[in-house]
């Protein structure tokens, strides 16, 4: 007799739960390779789309736990299980996290919009929040550069993308800018002529634009002139010293003074 109540028992839960199972089973197969076939999709447009890898790959596998989360939502629902009070549990959870981790979730949106609109890429060289240097890697919360001395910088990207951001390496070249001074004895034109010399004799400084030298500001114990040569971006520290030296030996031995503070000296001497 108790035997049959359990095959009777186990009957009705046949027949009870038993379509439901089957039609849960049916909807996990159908949008397992529904998801699939999305994510196929999504990774065809970010191919596309030129985005950095890591976003990619960051984008593919949210997409995928988004949808699978559905899924198991809607599979629990046609079970008959209640759904609501587990969609509110992950809404609270969502939102707790999303609380605790603040500032990383700006600096995620940071890095997406830094990959999405790409002010930057990887080997420009670039000025922000303070820094200077190449960009080396750009990932989904912070951006890595490697200054001029060689040191690794890392920028959170909520800042970076909030910030203004130099990237001297767009355009393809850049003006050095440089001021020297000489003595009001010193005649202009012929300054002028041998600091031009200067630029122009240097093999790394281009033509186009041409490189100019004009008289910058008459201060209180020297003329300053602004001596502007351009150059590609990878040459711009070398043009920098070299012209900086170059312009040293010429004004020497063309007897042009560069003034110093001789008040200073005389009371060193005193």
């Amino acid at each position: 007799m108790d035997t049959q109540k359990w095959i009777d028992a186990g009957y009705n839960l046949i027949f009870e739960f038993g379509p439901k199972i089957l039609l849960a089973i049916l909807i996990w197969i159908i949008g397992s390779w529904i998801i699939k076939l999305m994510l196929k999709g999504l990774r065809r447009v970010l191919n596309k789309g030129d985005y950095e890898e890591s976003l990619k790959k960051f984008l593919t596998n949210l997409s995928k736990w988004i949808l699978k989360v559905v899924l198991i939502i809607v599979v629990l629902g046609t079970m008959g299980v209640e759904t609501t009070s587990f969609a509110a549990i992950i809404a609270a959870a969502g939102l707790a996290i999303g609380l605790a981790l603040q500032g990383s979730l700006g600096n995620f949106a940071g890095g997406v919009l830094i990959m999405i609109f790409k002010p930057f890429k990887i080997g420009d060289l670039i000025e922000a929040q303070g820094e200077l240097g190449v960009v080396k890697e750009i990932e989904i919360f912070t951006t890595k550069l490697t200054g001029l001395s060689n040191k690794e910088i890392i920028i959170p990207n909520g800042a970076l993308s909030n910030g203004n951001i130099i990237n001297y390496t767009t355009e393809g070249t850049r003006r050095v800018d440089l001021v020297y001074g000489v003595s009001y004895d010193a005649d202009i034109k012929q300054t002028k002529d041998i600091l031009m010399n200067v630029l122009t004799s240097h093999p790394k400084v281009l033509k186009d634009p041409a490189p100019a030298v004009t008289v910058l500001k008459l201060a209180d114990s020297s003329v300053n002139f602004a001596v502007r040569p351009w150059c590609n971006v990878d040459d711009y520290w070398n043009v920098y010293f070299d012209v900086t030296e170059n312009v040293k030996i010429a004004l020497d031995a063309a007897g042009i003074e560069i003034p110093y503070p001789h008040a200073v000296e005389i009371q060193k001497k005193g």
